[in-house]
């Protein structure tokens, strides 16, 4: 078996040497015609119609793919009942040389150095030979070409693949008239652009894997300039939002009257409590006070009577002859009690 792959091998090798001997010769032939033709052709212009037969069946495509999304690459439209060979060669930036390889005559695939999952087949390679790229990241920006080998040539598609990353756009405004537009993380930098034009201070920050983050910094010192637009152009896609600038200067200045009372209203509110809380205490504290105890009939009669007895000389002698009568009284008990 290994015997007759190489064997197959150096046959492939064979056809696709005959054939670019024979597609240089009659480029040469053509060339020679062309310039025995026009003997006024300029070196620069005989090398580019040289380029131009020696590679009939070659086409370039530069191929711009939205990151995160699904991209499909073909091979050039060939009748596939006449392909021996669909090679696919990939160059990602410093990754090693990926290759995809399908035979048609054993319906074997090879891959080397394809180590990337998301690249794959669409469908059965014999049928469709594409490349399917599920979904594609910053890493898959490179080059790809699809060479199809056939008894009438070799065909091939080159493909320059390029990753964009949307920008995500943000508008606010900072203080003294300021207005802040930025156009984050996009693949390629974005353009920034304000109406009306203001005094700008422009910022990128390069995030190290294709992505640029773009900011523009405005101040309008005109009093009369009230609403800006600040515009942000991207391959993706294009983006406009506007702000207002004088309501934002009637905030800040709120704001700052806000935050100048706010400490005298606490101390008012503090010390609004504090009395409350005095005067309840003042009010329990007497309530306290004058609740009735036992016995408080006799305590306030008590003043009274004082007062009776110092200045009313018949209650004095009633008092007296009341405790004469007692004394006497418990003399008697106490006699009877002895006999």
């Amino acid at each position: 078996m290994p015997c007759s792959w190489r064997t197959s091998d150096l046959q492939l090798l064979l056809m696709l040497t005959v054939f670019s001997v024979a597609e240089y010769i009659s480029a040469s032939n053509n060339s020679t015609q062309q310039i025995g033709k026009n003997n006024c052709i300029s070196p620069v212009d005989r090398k580019q119609n040289l380029s131009l037969v020696t590679h009939p069946a070659e086409a370039n495509t530069f191929l711009p793919v939205l990151v995160d999304t699904k991209a499909v690459l073909s091979c050039p439209h060939i009748v596939l009942t006449n392909a021996l060979l669909t090679i696919w060669e990939i160059t990602l930036g410093d990754k090693p040389f990926c290759i995809r390889t399908h035979r048609r005559d054993t319906n074997e695939t090879i891959e080397t150095n394809c180590t990337d999952k998301r690249m794959t087949w669409p469908d059965r390679p014999d049928q469709i030979p594409a490349l399917q790229i599920n979904p594609v990241a910053i890493t898959h920006e490179g080059y790809y070409r699809c060479a199809v080998v056939t008894p009438d040539g070799n065909f091939q598609n080159n493909y320059h693949l390029r990753v964009l990353v949307a920008p995500e756009m943000t508008l606010f405004q900072s203080e003294n008239r300021t207005a802040v537009c930025k156009a984050a993380e996009g693949r390629p930098a974005a353009w920034i652009s304000w109406t009306p034009a203001g005094d700008c201070v422009p910022e990128h920050i390069d995030w190290g894997n294709g992505t640029v983050t773009v900011q523009s910094m405005c101040h309008w010192a005109d009093g009369n300039v009230s609403v800006v637009s600040c515009s942000v152009s991207h391959e993706t896609g294009n983006w406009s939002r506007s702000i207002e600038l004088n309501q934002g200067a009637k905030t800040s200045k709120t704001l700052i009257i806000l935050y100048s009372i706010l400490p005298v209203i606490i101390l008012v509110i503090v010390g609004f409590v504090w009395l409350l809380k005095i005067i309840g205490c003042s009010r329990i504290y007497k309530l306290k006070k004058t609740e009735p105890t036992p016995g408080g009939e006799e305590d306030e009669m008590q003043p009274y009577a004082s007062y009776t007895e110092k200045i009313n000389p018949l209650y004095d002698t009633t008092n007296r002859v009341k405790t004469s009568q007692v004394l006497q009284s418990e003399v008697d008990g106490m006699n009877l009690h002895t006999s």
